[in-house]
């Protein structure tokens, strides 16, 4: 519901809040983000979203299971920063597409997954990264999207969820999934225009050269 002018909801009593307040960037507040990667993660689906939140000032760190050096789809090889075992807090979670069978069919890392959800502010997928998500349970009666080859699958995984075709990004508050790879990005600046504000995020854009950014061109539900 929106609202044009200050006062209390009619519906549930709460005091009303600008649109322009609620995007108010975030100042002197350095973000951190936990990006859990394991073998055959996809390349675009983490970089990506990783330049978003280096450029905007972010705080990024890697964590896999192990600190052994995993494969990224068979060509990159990565070295964790962190293991589940000592890996940090973080403002966000995020997790990404590949063989996210890996991660997601292991119970020891579903667990570690759970084990930090009163501590983390925010969870953020690209792309299958969205079925390490709703194995953790943090899907359930969400709208939600995934790679687009993926839908049905996960609508399968996470009954109670609604799993949308041809959207780029579903903000649901504190849970973010996109679609496959690239929407991984406008994912992200998404994020980056929510927490520090929409000319942040236009600056990280211009700065990647990346042209097919449009603001809010995914969904949001409030």
């Amino acid at each position: 519901m929106v609202f044009d002018k200050a006062g209390i909801c009619p519906h549930c009593e709460m005091t009303l809040v600008s649109k322009d307040e609620k995007e108010r960037p975030i100042k002197d507040q350095k973000t951190t983000v936990c990006f859990y990667l394991y073998d055959g993660v996809e390349v675009l689906d983490f970089a990506g979203p990783m330049e978003v939140f280096s450029y905007a000032g972010f705080k990024v760190f890697t964590v896999s299971k192990t600190k052994e050096p995993l494969i990224s789809q068979g060509i990159l090889k990565v070295i964790p920063e962190y293991s589940i075992a000592d890996a940090p807090p973080a403002d966000i979670f995020a997790v990404f597409g590949g063989n996210d069978e890996v991660a997601a069919d292991d119970p020891e890392v579903i667990a570690w997954i759970k084990s930090r959800d009163q501590a983390t502010h925010s969870y953020f997928s690209v792309c299958t990264g969205a079925f390490i998500l709703g194995k953790a349970g943090l899907l359930n009666n969400l709208q939600v999207t995934t790679f687009h080859r993926s839908i049905e699958n996960l609508q399968k995984a996470v009954p109670s969820a609604r799993v949308l075709k041809n959207t780029r990004y579903v903000d649901n508050g504190r849970v973010i999934t996109t679609a496959g790879i690239s929407a991984g990005i406008d994912g992200a600046l998404h994020l980056v225009a929510k927490l520090k504000g929409k000319e942040a995020a236009m600056k990280v854009a211009q700065h990647m050269e990346y042209d097919k950014y449009v603001p809010e061109q995914g969904l949001v539900v409030h």
